[in-house]
Formats: structure tokens, C-alpha cells, sequence
């Protein structure tokens, strides 16, 4: 059984089964897939001098197995016999690439964190050790792979870094979930978010098998949830720790232009809504605010008085945006709980 991501390592023997001598033999090894010829081994710029009668010439060739599919290697020799006739010997193996694993994944996004599910399934006869399964974020993204608090990491602080445990994944069906947050590196990065590729990353996996043979795999790009063209976005800068009720109080934000126009002059305010819940915080004092035009890839800060009159957790609803020169409104743009 040989898998993607393995090396393909084989034992050649060249046996010289006749009663004379063979002199000058060129040969070669090579790995034949559907898609290419990779050369292994070639002895065309020194023969082997030769191979006495029932002696015989032994070399190894390896290969790192990137194809899925079949494989031919096929062993050449070129040699002159006893009587010194050239000839020519053929011969031809072949074997299955399977790939050792799957991966699935599932992506979920709360607010500014995206969160990443990797799950892991053996397809081998043999146990799999993970030595590393990393996940390389792409250039807008920073990750951090979140880990339970178990007993293993307690053995592998106790022993130092020098020895970490790998993580067993069993045969014939075994499966293990890495679990990473993505987060945007920048406030610079807001957006490319929204005018690039959804493009999330990739994961870099690294195992052993029983008798510690290692496999390498990456996956393809690991795309996130569909991105939807925003023209502005609202977001909180600052927000009070403790809030009084039926006492005013200041928050901060940042309205953020995602397009290659100027926009504005703007006006914001509290629309009207039936549920109650929303009217739960209000603006307090003038109901609509004016703000000046914000630049192509810029934002404006500006402050919103607000004024509690329920206790508890509770939403700030209804924050409205109007463009006074394009004559568009924007809501559900802020999503703050307080």
C-alpha cells in the first residue's frame, strides 16, 4: 500500500542469471503516472563495468508521491552479452497511489472572528501519528489553533518542549478535530476583505506511520463563507465597562468607506422601531447627527450619545445611516450589545 504525501522507496536488484559475463550495463529507473516521467536513476554517464555470471548489482530509489492514480516504475538495462551483442532488458511494476486521508472542513463567522473546523479521517491500515497539523493563513488573516485543557498537554509541559506528543489517529476510519480562530492581522485589511478572494488558507500536515515512515500533505486553498460587497460598514471603537441606567453615556465608532468613491455628506439617527427591545437604549439628546464626506479607502470617527432606560443586557438598535448626496439609507449596520 503506498499513499500521497509518503516516499516511494524501492530495492533494485540487476541479477545476471547467465554463464558469462555482461559488461557495460546502462541502467535506468524511472516512475511513469499519467501526467509525467520522473528519471530515478540513470548510470548512462558511467555503465556499470559488469556483472559476473550469477553475480548481480543492487541499488535503492526513492520518490516523493505527489499523484493520486496509478504508477509504473520501470527498470532498464542496456548491457553487452558474452559474445559482445548489445542488448536491451525491460521490465515494469505497478502499484495504486491511495490518499491516506481526508480532510472536511466547516466555517463558521461571529462577528470579526472566523472560526475554522478541520476534521481529520485515517483512510490508511496503519495508525497515523500527527506530527504537525498546521494551518497557514492567508496574508489578511492571523490564526491561533485553540487546544482543551486535558491531561496530555500537562504530561508535555512536565517533559519540556523537547518531546511533544503526537496525536494518534487510528486506522481504517479514525478521525481528530483541530479547531483554529482566524482573525483580520489589520483594520487595513478590512478592505480587501470585501473587495478580494475569500480565500482563508491552507493546512500543512505532517505524520508517521507505525514504523515511523513520515507522509506530507497540503490541502488546496480553504475558502471561507461567501463575501458579500459592502459599501460602508459601522464599527465600535469604544465602549463604556460600566453603564448607569437612565445615565448618559458615550460610544465611539467608525464608519468606514469600502468603495473607490467619496461618499457623504451623511446623516445618523435612531430609527423608530415596534419591539421594545430595541427602544431599550435611545439616543439622548439631538436625534440626528451630521457627518462631513468620507474619503476612498478611509474612515471617520465620531462619538453617539446614548442613554439606557432598561437594565440588563440589552441592544442598540435601529442606528441609521443616510448618504444626503446619493439619497441612500443603510441600517442593521451595528451590531452592539451593552
Amino acid at each position: 500500500a503506498i499513499y500521497l504525501g509518503e516516499t516511494f522507496c524501492s530495492y533494485i536488484s540487476i541479477n545476471n542469471s547467465s554463464s558469462f559475463e555482461v559488461r557495460d550495463i546502462v541502467i535506468k529507473a524511472e516512475i511513469q503516472t499519467e501526467r509525467q516521467r520522473i528519471l530515478l536513476s540513470d548510470t548512462s554517464k558511467s555503465p556499470v563495468e559488469s556483472i559476473r555470471a550469477g553475480g548481480r548489482y543492487d541499488f535503492i530509489v526513492e520518490h516523493d508521491v505527489k499523484e493520486l492514480g496509478a504508477h509504473t516504475l520501470v527498470c532498464t538495462a542496456l548491457y553487452s552479452d558474452g559474445e559482445g551483442e548489445r542488448k536491451y532488458l525491460p521490465q515494469f511494476f505497478k502499484f495504486i497511489v491511495s490518499n491516506p486521508l481526508s480532510v472536511r472542513t466547516k466555517v463558521r463567522s461571529v462577528k470579526d472572528t472566523t472560526f475554522l473546523e478541520a476534521c481529520i479521517e485515517n483512510h490508511t491500515k496503519s495508525n497515523l501519528y500527527m506530527d504537525q497539523v498546521e494551518f497557514e493563513p492567508a496574508q489578511q488573516w492571523s490564526a491561533t489553533v485553540l487546544k482543551s485543557a486535558d491531561l496530555s498537554s500537562e504530561r508535555n509541559f512536565l517533559m519540556g518542549e523537547t518531546y511533544k506528543e503526537p496525536i494518534l489517529i487510528r486506522s481504517g476510519g479514525g478521525i481528530y478535530n483541530y479547531l483554529y480562530q482566524l482573525k483580520l492581522s489589520s483594520p487595513e485589511t478590512v478592505q480587501s476583505r470585501f473587495v478580494g478572494n475569500n480565500v482563508l488558507g491552507k493546512l500543512q500536515i505532517t505524520w508517521r506511520t507505525n514504523l515511523g515512515e513520515p507522509g506530507r500533505l497540503q490541502t488546496q486553498n480553504i475558502l471561507g463563507n461567501p463575501i458579500t460587497h459592502k459599501e460602508i460598514e459601522l464599527r465600535t471603537l469604544d465602549l463604556p465597562s460600566l453603564i448607569v441606567l437612565e445615565k448618559p453615556f458615550t460610544v465611539s465608532l467608525n464608519l468606514i468607506n469600502m468603495t473607490e468613491r467619496v461618499l457623504g455628506p451623511f446623516q445618523v439617527w435612531q430609527s423608530d422601531s415596534d419591539s421594545p427591545d430595541d427602544k431599550a437604549v435611545m439616543v439622548n439628546g439631538f436625534q440626528t447627527m451630521t457627518l462631513g464626506e468620507v474619503q476612498v479607502s478611509s474612515s471617520l470617527k465620531f462619538h453617539l450619545n446614548l442613554i439606557a432606560v432598561k437594565p440588563g443586557i440589552q441592544r442598540v438598535g435601529g442606528i441609521t445611516i443616510f448618504d444626503t448626496i446619493e439619497k441612500k439609507t443603510y441600517d442593521s449596520l451595528l451590531d452592539l450589545e451593552v
